[in-house]
Order: structure tokens, then C-alpha cells, then sequence
């Protein structure tokens, strides 16, 4: 793979415009939107930072797309600044418009040099968009994005969980993806010089069976959600 190749893939610059329509549409059957979603992952990876009793002051959201995650970033994380990068440039346009502050940059993947200065990488959906021979690379993208011991939050959608197979046959622009499992990931940053730090399953139970999700946290080792977080240091 060139960098030319994965800093010029455009297939999203046609769904900026209606991302957050296509993907409403697509998680309804489980009776929460995107927000609910974002906001979970977000505490999840907030309780796990409190267990190493880590306090990241800077971020980047890899493939951030129209930058929904940034509000929730920012007050469930307690970052002092954030920089989402993302391949499509309109998509970016979009992100600038609605969330960019002083606090948060965004910009296209290629205008992000990076220079291992963040102390945390947060990715959500990204990687089974990525061409399977590409994917190495934006590996190394993130890794040399994070200081040394900076740390790295892969979420991913979980190819097990009969849910999510239908929830992304619903959405035009996740039909053709290819997903990874969780063990497909962990090997991919393994390889790439991550040492992973623990594996969790969320998202198994939805809006009408939601007073079960008590007991999530209690089997997240499971592979039954919805979505997976590989949490993984740069040594």
C-alpha cells in the first residue's frame, strides 16, 4: 500500500451530507441513536483510563468523520484539546462547521503529520473501511501519532453478533465493508508494535430489553456485543 493510497480514498465525501441520517436509519431496530452510542463508548474508555489512572490531556479521533464523538470526548474524557482526522475532506468541511473550537482542530488525514506527541488515540467503525492491505499502515499512522506510552482505543464492529451483521446490511455506505474480529484486530496491532491491554464486548441488549444492561460490565469479556474496544499501549 502507498500513502497516496490511503490518504485519498473519497468514497465517503458522498455520504457527508446524510452520514447521520443513513446511520440513524440503520441502528433504530435497536431503539437508541448514535448519541446513546457515543456516549457509552465514551464511558466505558473513561472508566478504563481511571484504572491505570491515566488523565489524557490530548487526543486524536483517527477517521473522525463529521465529528459527532467530539462533545463526548471532551466531557467524559476531560481533554484539553482534540484533533480529528479524516479522509474525507468533506466530511471534514462538515465537522469544522458544527463542533471546531479552540479546543478542537480537524482536518484532512493528510495534513496531519504525525509526530508522537498525542496522548491518546480514539477510533470508532474506522478499520473495516479500510482496504484490507491498507489497513498496516494506518496502524503506523496511529502509532506514530502517540507519545511513548500513549495509549490507543480501537472500537470496532463485532462480525459475531448476528445484530450488527443486520444493522450494517441496513446502512449504504457499511454493506460492502469488511469486518475484523476481535482477534483479526489484535493481532493487526500486535504486529504494528502495540502491546493490548484488554479486550471488551459492549452493546449486547437493546432499548427494550435495557434492564438487563446491568450486567454487561460483568461479562464484556464475552464475545456478544454489538461492538468491541481493543484498549492497547505504545510501549
Amino acid at each position: 500500500m502507498t500513502k497516496h493510497s490511503l490518504f485519498n480514498n473519497t468514497e465517503f465525501d458522498h455520504y457527508a451530507a446524510d452520514y447521520d441520517d443513513a446511520l440513524a436509519q440503520g441502528i433504530s431496530i435497536s431503539g437508541e441513536d448514535k448519541n446513546y452510542f457515543a456516549r457509552e463508548r465514551l464511558a466505558w474508555l473513561a472508566g478504563c483510563l481511571r484504572r491505570l489512572q491515566e488523565q489524557p490531556q490530548s487526543a486524536m479521533d483517527f477517521g473522525c468523520g463529521t465529528g459527532s464523538a467530539a462533545p463526548f470526548l471532551l466531557d467524559l474524557l476531560g481533554l484539553k484539546t482534540l484533533c480529528g482526522v479524516e479522509v474525507s475532506v468533506k466530511s471534514v468541511e462538515v465537522a469544522k462547521s458544527t463542533y471546531g473550537s479552540e479546543r478542537v482542530r480537524f482536518m484532512p488525514l493528510n495534513q496531519y503529520e504525525p509526530s508522537e506527541q498525542m496522548d491518546l488515540v480514539f477510533c470508532n467503525g474506522v478499520f473495516h473501511h479500510i482496504p484490507v492491505d491498507q489497513r498496516a499502515d494506518a496502524v503506523k499512522y496511529v502509532y506514530r501519532s502517540l507519545r511513548p506510552g500513549g495509549l490507543f482505543a480501537l472500537w470496532e464492529n463485532n462480525p459475531w453478533n448476528p445484530g450488527t451483521r443486520y444493522v450494517m446490511r441496513r446502512i449504504a455506505f457499511d454493506r460492502d465493508a469488511i469486518t475484523l474480529k476481535a482477534s483479526e484486530s489484535r493481532r493487526l496491532l500486535q504486529s504494528g508494535g502495540f502491546e493490548i491491554l484488554r479486550t471488551d464486548f459492549l452493546f449486547i441488549f437493546p432499548r427494550m430489553l435495557r434492564w438487563f444492561r446491568g450486567i454487561e460490565p460483568l461479562i464484556s469479556r464475552l464475545p456478544f456485543g454489538a461492538q468491541y474496544q481493543i484498549f492497547c499501549r505504545k510501549p
